[in-house]
């Protein structure tokens, strides 16, 4: 196997090898649940969902984790606001996540750690990295010592001191270094929080994905993945805690997907075209939304428009069309074996393609284009006088396990659209024409079966929706 993954820590493509051979541990960062998911949080789950479809594809077992912060100051302050408590919020954002990202394809990971529920293992972390000298407490706040762990900036490839003057950190006098940062914080009067040996409080961001990780993929693991804006300061920061806990690397593959704009613009509350998936999947099919996603490389940005999905909408229904035409010419064809090989071959050909565009970093763009050049001889095979139940159905499960491998059902369409009943109704035609009236009903009680009422008229056939 070649599989070829680009990795921020190095920044370039390497060569994939998992620390155990045939598994594959993977970690990615998840929301912080105080309200509905944005589609830039929908990113990255439609993306990693795929790369674990794909590793799976390949042969991996794959242990996926992704955790819930539900809470930080964000749930804290939203809390307030609505008069509830941090759990409540918490637990009704964590179900509206499972229905969002449900309705987009996306499975639920094998573990999704909360912080509440992980109290134990982020208390004992941060004690081992002040036992160790990385970490101090200051009335009772614990920071870390960033200048201590001396890979620092590894990740976003800057130095320190680079760091210091140029990112937008949270200065604390009592911090020693502006670039130390906080891995619990002291409970101010009426917040959430826990014991801990340095008094009534809750963790730090950061420390919540180093103490995850740890627990349940253990020490090194294979992937790592986010959105970009995680990269500086969330991974830089696990990277430190985890490493100089363990004095081993946190993750062997970094992976991060590309930004979102909104009609060419950066999405932001500011700029008011912050899109909730909560109300982008009742205006547009949840699948042309993850098929969107997929059409680009997942470490380009991406804008996001009406004008763009409409396009896709248009793109993934030519393939469901190539289906449904091969789905019912099966219905009506003869196991005739006239250049069957051949065709199975011409197939295959475009599978092979479709494997070495997503061994190349999980190029699903490219991917995507060998389902159309699939489509494409699905149609030509079509357009022969004769055809093969072999062929058909080999089309048909390609098709199946190609779309399953990037998240899509291209045979679930919930109803057919107004190009596809035109072409049925000029087959039926043709039959009719032909005398072949077994095959005119067939069609007609096939499309009676999918709610589709013909009307023979005088002036032609017409037809509506039952």
């Amino acid at each position: 196997m070649s599989i070829k993954v680009y990795n921020t820590l190095s920044r370039q493509k390497e060569l994939f090898q998992p620390i155990e051979e045939g598994k594959v541990k993977m970690y990615v960062c998840g929301p912080t649940v105080y309200n509905y998911i944005h589609i830039g949080n929908a990113r990255p789950a439609i993306i990693f969902d795929m790369v674990r479809r794909y590793l799976e594809f390949r042969g991996y077992d794959v242990t996926y984790v992704s955790n819930f912060t539900d809470v930080d100051d964000k749930l804290i302050k939203a809390a307030k606001e609505l008069g509830e408590d941090v759990p409540t919020i918490a637990e009704r954002f964590i179900k509206a996540y499972f229905d969002d990202v449900a309705a987009l394809g996306v499975r639920c990971a094998d573990v999704h750690p909360r912080v509440t529920e992980t109290m134990v293992e982020i208390i004992d972390f941060i004690k081992g990295l002040v036992d160790k000298g990385f970490a101090y407490e200051v009335n009772g706040d614990v920071y870390f010592s960033t200048r201590k762990f001396k890979g620092y900036g590894k990740l976003s490839q800057q130095s320190i001191d680079d760091l210091q003057s140029g990112a937008r950190i949270e200065v604390e006098q009592q911090k020693v270094d502006p670039l130390d940062f906080a891995l619990w914080k002291a409970a101010k009067p009426g917040e959430i929080s826990w014991d801990s040996p340095w008094g009534e409080g809750r963790p730090g961001w950061h420390i919540e994905c180093s103490a995850m990780v740890k627990k349940y993929l253990g020490d090194t693991i294979d992937i790592h993945a986010g959105g970009q804006d995680l990269s500086f300061p969330h991974h830089e920061n696990e990277i430190a805690q985890s490493e100089a806990m363990t004095g081993k690397p946190m993750a062997n593959y970094w992976l991060h997907n590309g930004y979102i704009n909104i009609d060419n613009e950066k999405m932001s509350k500011s700029l008011g075209n912050f899109i909730l998936v909560h109300d982008i999947i009742k205006k547009y099919e949840p699948e042309i939304i993850r098929f969107f996603m997929l059409m680009a490389h997942y470490r380009s940005p991406i804008n996001f428009s009406d004008e763009l999905l409409n396009s896709a909408k248009s793109s993934f229904d030519r393939l469901k069309t190539a289906v449904r035409n091969l789905q019912y010419r099966l219905e009506e064809s003869a196991n005739l074996g006239e250049n069957e090989n051949d065709w199975i071959g011409k197939i295959n050909v475009e599978k092979e393609k479709f494997i070495k565009e997503m061994d190349d970093d999980f190029n699903s763009a490219n991917a995507i284009a060998t389902l159309f050049d699939l489509a494409k001889k699905a149609n030509l095979y079509l357009r022969e006088d004769h055809s093969s139940k072999k062929v058909l159905e080999h089309f048909l499960k390609t098709f199946e396990e190609l779309s399953g491998v990037l998240g899509f059902d291209l045979s679930s369409a919930k109803e057919l659209l107004d190009e596809e009943i035109d072409k049925l109704i000029e087959q039926r035609n043709e039959a009719r024409k032909n005398k072949d009236f077994a095959l005119a009903d067939k069609i007609r009680d096939a499309l009676k079966n999918m709610n589709i009422i013909l009307e023979d008229t005088p002036q032609g056939v017409r037809w509506k929706r039952e």
